[in-house]
């Protein structure tokens, strides 16, 4: 940008602390266009002073010095397409943070002034993203969490293409004929809300049903996407805006609980099996026909146990309660006994649970059932009582196991058998070697045959999985997004879920694609740089096919022609700039965000003389996490080193190593990366950002070691939001640890 306007606040104990004249002077050697200060920036009449330079033409670029890019956001919003801002954190990195009135603090305001002047001067203004927006829905599952999103989606205005596989809407709960309370006071069963949903359906017109159909490929990105759809008719096509996934769950394999008597035992069913018998109004034995005395409930059959199902189901103790509530209406004479680990009714569902006690005959224990034996006249449930800590036993005529549920997702297995074989491809290992990963990719395809959405994108036709199988968010905070922007999951599919949870997801997964298909049609990014319209320009030119952008993207933004060059999809991107941290040619860049744009803030700091012993460190701190941490660590009086100069990014994955390579180059003594916890247990916004930095830093300090420069002086490390003492107590430590190494050999150079 040509001119760039410097905005000084000098509320909140800035023009007191700082020598504002000083600053003025540094923006008028960066040759910044104009320079105001305002004692309240964000109130009407400073928000009024940064609209009249701009309208007046007298800047293109706004500097807000002031507080946080976290603070008064709904202030300091422009138009991106008009003028580029960046917010200086003069308030909380400088003023808050070090003693007003001291040279290191007056030099590190100073420093920063120097950097954000340099950085804006490298931007650009962002190009409005103008593209035809489907607003149609496509739903995959007809379940109730399908159909809940289907009235949904319609409801709000847009065209929805439901699609199911089998011939019949409902799933699973077609065959169920009641369901456990939603309604005050909570003690008495409700008819099954399923054929009021169903009705709803056939009567909107607005919502298009195929039964007996399946996704065949499904190409393009949101707002455009371009579906194939394999009906009993032949091939139609169809094209949608946002997809949701609810294709649902299955019931654990029960034939792997053999040691529980299932398959020895025609009298050991599933709680599924068992559901078959009350909808039908029947409770007998399958091996005689006769009405069972004793039913013993076993819960937790193949769940929570590390050998099978790891996980809770969620919604086998609120069936188990409900079963043995019909048992004890409609089948008085039958006595139901529940020997259960851990009994999960949460809420409301406290009141059903009492009621079941109360109105029927069964009996509740606490233990872990070891075995069932089923050679004698009665089936022994052998169990180790937990209350007593004790072994029991109970006979039982008929054994109903509480099995878990396993989400109707693609082979996980196969899809990295397959993903692996291809990266064995793509390295050109031995001819051999190459033909029988080949092998595996022709035979196998993806999953088996297991493909659900059969997506068109260069990491797989499916969502990607958790550990468990479920194509789950990994976002603490934002639990209906996934990792392929717009496309989302809902019911059982999700998480393991009852029924009325899977209601409310449904509409919480048709309320974010209907989100997804308004900011495609304004061409701003989803979660979580939402609003964001910035696109990536690859300068193609210089790509070397390495890959490196379209295998570390965690949305999948990026196929490859057959050579390997990636080809970008803006409407999938997350603007996060993973892919400009991974390309060794630096051909990425974003307007505002490029190797550029933050390398010039680098060479902008003032490295002062060795023999000043006043060392100079960089922090490149995660937007998401480390920054905010600090953020709180002044707000709450921390002080740091006078030392640190931070740089936010969007993630410690969007960190090129040439920016490194250019901090040592300039004499700066250390560096060091901050981010979130990386892991399948916590919030990375984007995913791997966190590995993604150690990984390229491991080699960074190898090359430094050959260089005879100390490894210590780059670091990575890892900060949650709320440990707004560890990230102090982190930069401390590093300031120390470059004191103890030295200065950088280099400065001067």
């Amino acid at each position: 940008m040509e001119k760039v306007g410097v905005f000084l606040c000098t509320g909140c104990g800035i023009g007191s602390a700082l020598d504002c004249s000083k600053l003025q002077e540094v923006a008028s050697e960066a040759e910044a266009a104009h320079f105001a200060t305002h004692d309240c920036l964000c109130g009407k009449e400073g928000r009024a002073l940064i609209d009249r330079a701009i309208a007046e033409g007298t800047v293109d670029a706004v500097l807000l010095a002031a507080c946080s890019q976290r603070e008064k956001a709904e202030v300091f919003q422009f138009d991106r397409t008009r003028v580029a801002a960046e917010r200086l954190a003069l308030r909380e990195q400088v003023v808050w943070s070090h003693p007003a009135g001291e040279e290191d603090t007056q030099m590190l305001a100073e420093d920063l002034m120097r950097m954000w002047l340099a950085r804006l001067q490298r931007e650009s203004l962002a190009s409005p993203l103008e593209e035809q927006i489907e607003p149609a829905v496509l739903v995959v599952g007809g379940g109730l969490a399908g159909l809940t999103a289907a009235l949904a989606a319609s409801g709000l205005g847009h065209p929805v293409i439901l699609v199911e596989r089998e011939e019949r809407l409902g799933g699973h709960l077609a065959d169920v004929k009641e369901v456990h309370p939603e309604h005050p006071p909570y003690d008495e069963l409700q008819p099954n809300p399923l054929p009021e949903k169903l009705a709803a359906v056939e009567a909107d017109d607005n919502i298009e049903v195929l039964t007996g159909c399946r996704v065949e490929k499904i190409g393009g990105q949101p707002g455009q996407f371009e579906i194939t759809l394999a009906t009993a008719g032949g091939q139609q096509q169809r094209r949608a805006g946002a997809i949701i996934q609810a294709t649902g769950a299955h019931p654990y394999d029960a034939s792997r609980l053999e040691h529980l008597g299932y398959g020895r035992s025609p009298d050991v069913v599933t709680a599924p099996q068992l559901e078959q018998m009350l909808a039908a109004g029947k409770l007998a034995r399958p091996s005689d026909g006769r009405r069972p005395d004793n039913i013993v409930f076993v819960q937790c059959a193949g769940s929570r146990d590390p050998e099978h199902l790891p996980y809770c189901s969620s919604e086998c103790c609120l069936t188990t309660l409900k079963q043995v509530a019909q048992v004890g209406r409609d089948f008085p004479d039958s006595r139901c006994l529940v020997v259960y680990r851990d009994l999960r009714a949460p809420g409301q569902f406290e009141h059903f649970y009492r009621a079941v006690q109360e109105k029927s005959r069964a009996a509740f224990t606490r233990g872990l059932v070891e075995r069932v034996d089923t050679g004698g006249q009665h089936l022994q449930v052998f169990y180790q009582d937990q209350l007593l800590n004790e072994p029991g036993m109970l006979e039982a005529d008929l054994v109903v196991l509480a099995t878990g549920m396993v989400p109707n997702s693609a082979d996980g297995e196969a899809i990295r058998e397959v993903i692996d074989a291809q990266a064995r491809i793509d390295k050109n290992e031995s001819e051999k070697q190459v033909q029988d990963a080949q092998k595996i990719v022709d035979e196998l395809g993806h999953h088996r045959g297991t493909e659900i959405l059969n997506l068109e994108y260069r990491q797989g036709p499916d969502l990607p999985v958790l550990r468990y199988g479920f194509p789950d968010s990994h976002y603490i905070c934002f639990p209906y997004e996934t990792r392929r922007t717009g496309i989302y999951v809902a019911g059982a599919l999700h998480a393991p879920m009852d029924y009325s949870q899977a209601l409310e997801d449904g509409w919480g997964a048709a309320l974010k694609a209907v989100q997804s298909i308004s900011l495609a049609g304004e061409g701003q990014a989803v979660h979580p740089r939402a609003g964001d319209i910035s696109i990536a320009d690859f300068f193609l030119q210089r790509c070397t096919q390495c890959k490196r952008c379209t295998e570390e993207c965690p949305f999948g933004t990026l196929n490859e022609d057959e050579k390997g060059t990636p080809q970008y999809n803006p409407l999938r991107c997350r603007r996060c700039g993973i892919c400009l941290g991974a390309c060794p040619e630096r051909i990425i860049s974003f307007p505002e965000y490029s190797v550029d744009s933050v390398a010039s803030m680098i060479k902008a700091i003032e490295v002062p003389d060795e023999d000043e012993e006043k060392p100079r460190v960089i922090a490149f701190l995660c937007e998401n996490d480390a920054l905010p941490a600090l953020d709180e660590a002044a707000a709450r009086g921390l002080k740091w080193n006078p030392w640190v100069r931070v740089i936010p990014v969007r993630c410690l994955g969007a960190v090129n190593t040439v920016w490194i390579a250019d901090a040592l180059s300039r004499g700066i003594d250390g560096v060091m990366l901050i981010g979130c916890p990386s892991g399948d247990d916590y919030q990375c916004h984007y995913i791997r950002g966190s590995e993604l930095a150690k990984t390229r830093m491991s080699n960074v300090q190898e090359t430094l070691e050959r260089l005879t420069l100390e490894s210590e002086r780059v670091l990575v490390e890892e900060c949650s939001r709320h440990e707004w003492r560890k990230v102090v107590e982190l930069i401390e430590k590093f300031a120390e640890t470059i004191d103890e190494v030295g200065a950088n050999p280099y400065k001067g150079f």
